[in-house]
């Protein structure tokens, strides 16, 4: 019995330091890739694009359930970006709350009823287009609700143009976003199908109308350990991935994509919550399928600044919305594991997020109880256990330290040095407890997919007018 437990749990350890390593490998062309991204910036014309005709024009997708409370000040941000050629279509899935009369109040809206929509993705029925000739750029959609993927589908049959932005309603991004995505899709614009932007936490900062004017990390504890899962996630992760051509997702917080080949794929399917991996998934499977050469790609340098939860409810339902989508397209898609047609993404990426985001938490979790057992039989040998339970929370530490590392040498968005030593400080504190609560609730997910569970779960959002004073 001694044998077996600490046999299981040495097997559980190595599992998730193999993970670890590759990870590692990762982290490691993450920053080897961050010096050429650092070099782009310093010579790159994406100045000079924000007021050139050549620059492709581009339709923003928002789209939007009861979000009364960040609507106006995302659609402000978002119709004064600098970007020569561009429309905003907001799409209200059906909204409970006042989403669309805040709206046509503040921009003065009118129902165009003779609006023109095509019908290249199968989609809930359109109650009405409204316009307002003094804002050009603003369009907005009302339907009947049939979830996010259904929303921006619509979005994709009302856009006019050939590349199509999405993000979030409780998004706001920075004036030079769009541009910055714009300028690594002309690099290669036959070959480039999607590219993801930076995803950062808003919570804390100064917010001037619809613009964050200064970054300040979270005064609460949960938005500040989401803050260092995105910078670990996006920083030490993402780019690296891209790297490989290997991203198996663009956040739906922020992307660009083109429209041709989102037609292609059948648009955006319902009953998905990992809307955003489902797409990217079908691009790549596409892509192969057809042997055309393509890229998919992530900017560092593009921000958006989404609001994370502040509650433990809000988070809870969160995550295990991204474990039931993360487990849902992994199954739906497991034909492209190791397959060597599919080069990185099924040879890498699939069979690492299977592995990491899908039986990593049963691993850690049979190691965890057969450690406790083993305590419990009174066979434990504390050297063994110390080593275990120091060894995973090093190299947790060292994979936030490495993003920390990129953000202070390529962005240094947090410029004080008490910041940096905050978040290498909360970086230790969250191996404590947090960690093994993401675990529990990616189980939790797990069991919500088994039950045929879809729904969206609890989301509450706040004003981003509270967030003006830093609060």
């Amino acid at each position: 019995m001694k044998e077996l437990l600490l046999g299981y749990a040495l097997f559980s350890l190595y599992s998730v330091f193999f993970v670890y390593v590759f990870y590692l490998i990762i982290m490691l062309l993450s920053h080897k890739r961050i010096i050429r991204v650092m070099k782009g910036s310093q010579y790159t014309w994406y100045r000079e694009l924000s007021g050139s005709e050549q620059v492709p024009p581009v339709s923003i997708m928002v789209p939007s359930y009861n979000e009364e409370l960040t609507i106006i000040e995302n659609v402000n941000n978002l119709l004064n970006l600098n970007y020569p050629t561009y429309e905003v279509i907001v799409i209200n899935d059906g909204s409970k709350d006042n989403t669309l009369q805040v709206l046509i109040d503040e921009f003065n809206l009118m129902d165009k009823s003779t609006y023109s929509v095509g019908q290249a993705l199968e989609a809930m029925p359109i109650r009405g287009v409204y316009h307002n000739p003094r804002y050009p750029k603003l369009y907005v959609v009302d339907k009947e609700n049939g979830g996010k993927a259904d929303a921006l589908n619509v979005g994709i049959n009302v856009s006019h143009y050939p590349l199509v932005a999405t993000i979030d309603a409780d998004s706001l991004l920075e004036k030079d976003a769009l541009i910055r995505l714009a300028a690594m899709y002309m690099e290669s614009p036959e070959e480039t199908v999607a590219i993801g932007g930076n995803v950062r936490v808003a919570n804390g900062c100064i917010i001037e109308n619809g613009i964050v004017t200064e970054a300040r990390l979270p005064k609460r504890l949960l938005p500040l350990f989401q803050n260092l899962e995105y910078l670990k996630t996006f920083l030490a992760g993402r780019i690296g991935w891209s790297a490989i051509n290997g991203l198996i997702i663009v956040s739906g917080a922020f992307g660009l994509f083109r429209k041709d080949y989102l037609i292609k794929v059948d648009g955006y399917r319902d009953g998905f919550p990992g809307e955003d991996m489902n797409i990217i998934i079908k691009l790549h499977k596409h892509m192969i399928d057809n042997d055309l050469p393509y890229r998919i790609a992530y900017c560092p340098d593009a921000v958006c600044w989404t609001q994370a939860p502040e509650s433990l409810r809000v988070l809870k339902s969160q995550r295990k919305r991204w474990s039931r989508g993360n487990i849902k397209n992994i199954l739906k898609y497991s034909s492209m594991m190791f397959v060597p047609k599919y080069k990185a993404i099924g040879m890498l990426s699939m069979p690492y997020t299977m592995i990491f985001e899908t039986l990593g938490p049963y691993l850690k979790v049979t190691g965890y109880f057969a450690l406790i057992v083993y305590i419990l039989q009174d066979m434990a040998n504390y050297n063994i256990m110390l080593y275990i339970i120091g060894f995973s929370m090093l190299v947790e530490i060292l994979f936030s330290c490495g993003a920390l590392l990129i953000e202070e040498v390529a962005f240094r968005r947090y410029p004080k040095f008490r910041d940096l030593f905050k978040m290498m400080f909360y970086s230790v504190l969250m191996t404590l407890g947090y960690n093994q609560l993401n675990v529990y609730w990616k189980i939790l997910g797990h069991i919500d997919y088994i039950r045929n569970d879809d729904s969206w779960g609890v989301m509450v959002r706040t004003s981003w007018r509270s967030e003006t004073t830093g609060q």
